[in-house]
């Protein structure tokens, strides 16, 4: 019992240490200087929040058996709030799903401080800054692509990962083709609601449309399909 317990002390204080690096990050100069000019524009209706600003690190239980990848921090969402999915559409869009399959405590996401936990659960990101127009480059995903990787290393629990959007899921197939898990990124073609088992001893691979508010205002995404998404992963990590 000594021994599991200084296990998961291991495991909470190496994600804490990765979390640390990942909010120090200045790898690339283009998203620091557009997340740091947001934050002290401000948006009118944020006008009295001081902005987070920096890259945003992963958040949830390091116990996950469920891993869920985003595309960035949005910027008047994450970049304000300093957690991934907080303070905007998407994230009300994403935790109020979470919350209805059992991964959340509340279908809320407003700030760090308003007591949310997940529980089964961890969120991440392919890229940790905010981009501009929501597009990081091809080499800015390259840079924070390391800290997916260690990520994965350290959620060693995790049985199925959800990968919101193209970007998300072409990041997380391309840390299994180098290092040689799976063959080709071609036969795992992005598709909501697609379910995939890239090989033997891997997470099960479930893509989904991302929560963005182009997607939830047109309908593309409902409501009930990204529950469902959520209700399958929940099933499959039992």
């Amino acid at each position: 019992m000594r021994l599991y317990y200084a296990v998961q002390k291991l495991l909470a204080n190496s994600l804490h240490v990765l979390n640390r690096q990942i909010v120090s990050c200045e790898l690339c100069p283009r998203l620091r200087a557009y997340g740091r000019e947001v934050a002290r524009v401000k948006r009118r209706a944020y006008l009295d929040w001081e902005y987070w600003g920096k890259p945003v690190p992963g958040f949830g239980d390091p116990h996950a058996r469920v891993l869920l990848i985003g595309l960035a921090p949005g910027a008047h969402g994450a970049n304000r709030t300093g957690r991934m999915f907080t303070g905007d559409s998407s994230g009300d869009f994403l935790y109020r799903a979470l919350y209805e399959t059992g991964f959340a405590s509340q279908a809320e996401s407003l700030s760090r401080e308003d007591g949310l936990e997940l529980q089964g659960a961890y969120i991440t990101a392919a890229a940790r800054c905010a981009p501009p127009d929501n597009k990081p480059s091809r080499e800015e995903l390259s840079r924070c692509r390391a800290y997916l990787e260690r990520e994965l290393d350290l959620l060693k629990n995790v049985r199925v990962v959800v990968a919101l959007g193209g970007i998300a899921l072409r990041t997380y197939l391309s840390i299994l083709r180098d290092r040689g898990a799976i063959q080709s990124m071609a036969a795992f073609p992005f598709g909501h609601d697609r379910v995939y088992r890239p090989a033997p001893g891997l997470p099960v691979l479930i893509a989904s449309y991302h929560p963005s508010q182009q997607n939830t205002s047109t309908g593309k995404l409902s409501a009930a399909m990204l529950r469902h998404v959520f209700e399958q992963a929940k099933r499959l990590a039992e």
